[in-house]
């Protein structure tokens, strides 16, 4: 850590300190009762342990990782994390290290509450000062740009329209100049020691292409229509996401152009006992007699099956079965005479009297449960389409196959966005695909119950665009 960086580092600290302390003796003074000892040694070993805790919790989640560059959701994401993990270590000294604490366990939930808005407040605070700061020239990092071609204005030209960011090119370097510089060209590469003795620079950005090599962007572009990740070792910016990560295999650097928080093995089995055990109650207390009775439903209505099988592709290219109920008369076609498939249209004469309730209130998707119990399926992602309206997207819609890195779902953030019904309309499957692709780059326990929310409220009050 540079010497600046780790100045930074304590005064952040420090602030974070204060506040804990400060939290700390007004939830005291708080549950405090009559002749009670207002600091005792053992609320000193309480805030000590507290202090400790709060700074390993809050470098192990990155509270205090750079946030220059990035708008403050970033850290208030990691303010909440901490808070909460906080409490729940407090939580568990309680009731397994301190049983007879003389005082309310309200403790831990006021003290919590104040450490979050506190904490917040003070941040946001301290975020807007710097922003201002910078904004009129202080706290302004120097830095020098090696390279004059595309990726080297781009970057210069990022910088000048976010002042805020805190950063000011002191000059290029480059084998030759740029038309563009403004005067700002410094030398040739050659010359790069005497330009950093004669300058002030902090830090150096190399903006030089590797290569113009068109393979790179064929071997991307052909990998991720099949739905496979990428790791590059290069500087590929051309093809990064805002989800890109960087790691070491030995000492090769391998840049991964696109990353979600789905592959991290322990949120996929999160996901997967959250959605065993929901799925679990919803066969006891409701599917038990629900599907029965739709099943009858759809025996009165017209001749045929009850349940509706279909082949679609599933996590990784595998073709899974997925179950509906059947809202369709028998037989109905599935493809037209060109073999395009045949989308559910409004007033869609395929349609039964039943099938038509059942497919406005998503009813029919239910017997999919089967499916996520099998492991096929998950309650939350990408809906997976039929195989011929599958192949028509596969080489049509931009970044189509990279809905398969996980599994399909059963509702999705496309279609609480609207995005359901047909897509003949041009643009219609890129944006439900742009919405998939923001789902898997954004995943997140609270997002999925924010969707299965928003999904049974359209259910009650129906959705326009099922039919």
């Amino acid at each position: 850590m540079k010497p600046g960086n780790h100045i930074n580092f304590l005064l952040r600290l420090l602030i974070d300190y204060v506040v804990l302390i400060l939290t700390f003796l007004s939830t005291r003074e708080y549950i405090s009762g009559l002749g009670d000892v207002f600091f005792s040694g053992f609320n000193l070993l309480l805030l000590c342990i507290s202090i400790i805790a709060w700074t390993v919790i809050g470098m192990s989640l990155h509270l205090y990782d750079e946030f220059r560059t990035r708008s403050f959701s970033y850290e208030f994401v990691a303010i909440l994390k901490t808070v909460l993990l906080h409490a729940c270590f407090f939580t568990f000294l309680f009731f397994y290290c301190f049983k007879y604490y003389p005082y309310p366990r309200t403790f831990t939930l006021l003290y919590a509450f104040l450490t979050f808005v506190s904490i917040t407040v003070v941040k946001f605070i301290v975020k807007q000062s710097l922003l201002r700061l910078r904004s009129n020239g202080y706290n302004i990092k120097n830095i020098l740009i090696v390279g004059t071609g595309d990726t080297g204005m781009k970057f210069y030209k990022t910088i000048l329209s976010n002042d805020h960011f805190g950063y000011r090119c002191v000059g290029f370097v480059d084998e030759q100049t740029n038309p563009y510089l403004n005067g700002q060209y410094l030398g040739k590469i050659s010359d790069l020691t005497r330009i950093l003795e004669s300058h002030e620079i902090d830090d150096v950005i190399v903006a030089l292409p590797e290569t113009l090599n068109t393979e790179m962007e064929n071997i991307i572009i052909t990998s991720e229509k099949e739905a496979k990740r990428v790791r590059i070792i290069a500087d590929c910016h051309r093809f990064c996401t805002s989800t890109a990560s960087m790691n070491f295999f030995g000492k090769f650097p391998l840049l991964t152009i696109r990353t979600s928080p789905l592959d991290d093995l322990a949120k996929q089995r999160f996901k997967r006992l959250f959605e065993l055990c929901f799925t679990t109650v919803l066969f006891i207390t409701v599917f038990s007699w629900l599907f029965p009775l739709i099943g009858i439903l759809i025996k009165l209505s017209s001749p045929g099956p009850v349940l509706f099988k279909q082949e679609r592709w599933g996590l990784k290219n595998k073709k899974i079965t997925c179950y509906k109920f059947r809202s369709m008369t028998r037989n109905s076609d599935v493809v037209d005479a060109s073999g395009r498939y045949l989308q559910a249209t409004r007033n869609d004469s395929r349609i039964t009297s039943v099938g038509r309730f059942l497919r406005k209130t998503n009813l029919d998707e239910l017997p999919q449960f089967f499916n996520v119990l099998m492991g096929d399926m998950s309650l939350v992602g990408p809906r997976p389409h039929p195989i011929p309206l599958h192949q028509e997207s596969k080489n049509t819609i931009q970044n189509y196959m990279l809905r398969h890195v996980v599994k399909p779902g059963i509702t999705g953030w496309a279609q609480v966005n609207g995005c359901r019904g047909e897509t003949r309309i041009s643009g219609q499957m890129q944006k439900r695909v742009d919405f998939d692709l923001w789902y898997i780059e954004n995943y997140s326990f609270w997002l999925d119950c924010q969707i299965i929310f928003q999904t049974l409220m359209n259910m009650i009050k129906g959705d326009k665009n099922a039919y």
